[in-house]
C-alpha cells in the first residue's frame, strides 16, 4: 500500500493499537497527526518512530469528547498537512480488562454506561462531525472507528464496555449509509483481546491461555495485528467497501 501524500489522523495514538496503527501508515509515506490526552512522551516517541519509519507526525493534545477541542485537533492536522483523507477514531476511555475486578451486571450503575458511551461513541461522533466538513469539500475520505470482538462473542460480559462499542458499530453503520454517497466510507474493525496494551496489561495469563485455547490460529493478538485491517480499509483496494465490520482476532469470531 501507499499513503504518501495522504494525512491521516488517529486519535489515542501515543501507545498500544493506535501508535502500532501510526507506525504502519508512516511506514508507507503518510503523515500523521498523533493524537494523545495525557501521555506527552509517549506522543512524541511515537513521532518520532513515525518519522524512522519514512513518514512524518505530529502530535497534538485534545480531549475527543470535547467538541471544541475536536476541531481544534481538525484544524491543527489541516494546517500542518493540508487536509485530512483518513480518521480513525481509536481513543476510548479508560478500561482494565480483568475479569477479577470487572462489574456484575446488578453492580452497574447507569453511569457506567455513560462513561464508556461517551469514550466510544461521543468521540467518533465529536470527531467525525469536526472533520466531515474538509472531506466533503473534497467529496471523498475514510473513517475507521475500532470496536470489539466482545460484541459478537462477550466471552467475558464487560457490560458496559462492550455495549458501548456495540453502538459504535451501530453509529458506523448508519454513517457508512449516509456518507457513502458523498465519497466517505465508513468501516469498523473488531480486534479480540490485544496484548500488550494499557487496558490489557492486568489480564491474567489464565484468561489468555483460555482464549488462545479458542482461538484457530492460537494466539493473542499484538497491536501491530490490528494495524493491517485499518490499512486495508483506509486504502484503495477497499473503495468499495463501507459498513463492514472486520474482526481481527485469529478466527474467534466467525461469521
Amino acid at each position: 500500500m501507499n499513503f504518501s501524500g495522504k494525512s491521516i489522523l488517529i486519535t489515542g495514538a501515543s501507545r498500544g493499537i493506535g501508535a502500532a496503527i501510526a507506525k504502519a501508515f508512516a511506514a508507507e509515506g503518510a503523515s500523521i497527526t498523533v493524537n494523545y490526552l495525557v501521555n506527552a512522551d509517549a506522543a512524541d516517541d511515537c513521532v518520532a518512530a513515525c518519522a524512522a519509519a519514512g513518514g512524518d507526525a505530529i502530535a497534538v493534545k485534545a480531549d475527543v469528547t470535547n467538541r471544541s477541542q475536536t476541531f481544534d485537533l481538525v484544524e491543527q492536522a489541516v494546517e500542518t498537512f493540508g487536509k485530512v483523507d483518513v480518521l480513525v477514531n481509536n481513543a476510548f476511555r479508560h478500561y482494565r480488562f480483568d475479569p477479577e475486578r470487572r462489574k456484575l451486571y446488578w453492580e452497574l450503575e447507569w453511569d457506567d454506561y455513560q462513561s464508556q458511551f461517551e469514550g466510544a461513541v461521543k468521540s467518533a461522533h465529536a470527531m467525525t462531525q469536526a472533520v466531515l466538513p474538509a472531506m466533503l469539500n473534497r467529496a471523498e475520505g475514510a473513517i475507521v472507528n475500532i470496536a470489539t470482538d466482545l460484541v459478537a462473542r462477550p466471552v467475558i460480559p464487560y457490560h458496559d464496555y462492550t455495549t458501548a462499542k456495540a453502538a459504535l458499530i451501530g453509529f458506523s453503520r448508519n454513517l457508512a449509509a449516509e456518507l457513502g454517497p458523498m465519497g466517505i466510507r465508513v468501516n469498523t474493525v473488531a480486534p479480540g483481546l490485544v496484548y500488550p496494551t494499557s487496558a490489557s496489561i492486568t489480564t491474567k495469563e489464565v484468561i489468555k491461555d483460555a482464549i488462545v485455547a479458542q482461538t484457530p490460529l492460537r494466539r493473542i493478538a499484538r497491536p501491530e495485528d490490528v494495524a493491517g485491517p485499518v490499512l486495508f480499509l483506509a486504502s484503495k483496494w477497499a473503495q468499495f467497501m463501507t459498513g463492514q465490520t472486520l474482526y481481527v482476532d485469529g478466527g474467534h469470531v466467525m461469521g
